[in-house]
């Protein structure tokens, strides 16, 4: 068997999540996040119904770096609501709604293949 050295292009990978929060870089975060290709922050937002303008500031910002978000809606899948989809649209930005299992493991993938991705993740 031969093994491959990933290399997460100085971007940390999502090692653990669930018990409301994520474990990524080795670093423990609590809450919902929000990955970019400039960096991490928590990220309020609970529920998809609250993905406003606020919530997309730092995602429409940085949407030159971003080709897709994956966007972790919790536990489901779920449909953020049509404004917010309006303006990534706008933006450039594909999206792609997944629960956030699945959106964790498809951004470790993404990363790895030194793909444009950010994340944004409801905690479990």
């Amino acid at each position: 068997m031969r093994m491959l050295e990933i290399d997460f292009d100085a971007r940390p990978p999502i090692e653990a999540y669930g018990g409301g929060g994520f474990r990524i870089g080795g670093a423990k975060r609590m809450g919902s996040q929000l990955l970019l290709p400039g960096g991490m922050a928590d990220w309020p937002v609970a529920e998809l119904s609250a993905l406003g303008p606020e919530a997309l500031a730092p995602i429409l910002a940085a949407a030159e770096d971003i080709d897709v978000l994956l966007l972790g809606a919790g536990a489901d899948v779920g449909f953020p609501p049509r404004e917010a989809r309006a303006a990534l649209e706008a933006a450039g930005v594909g999206l792609d709604p997944m629960s956030t299992p699945a959106a964790c493991r498809t951004f470790n993938v993404l990363l790895a293949e030194g793909r444009r991705v950010a994340a944004a993740l409801i905690a479990v």
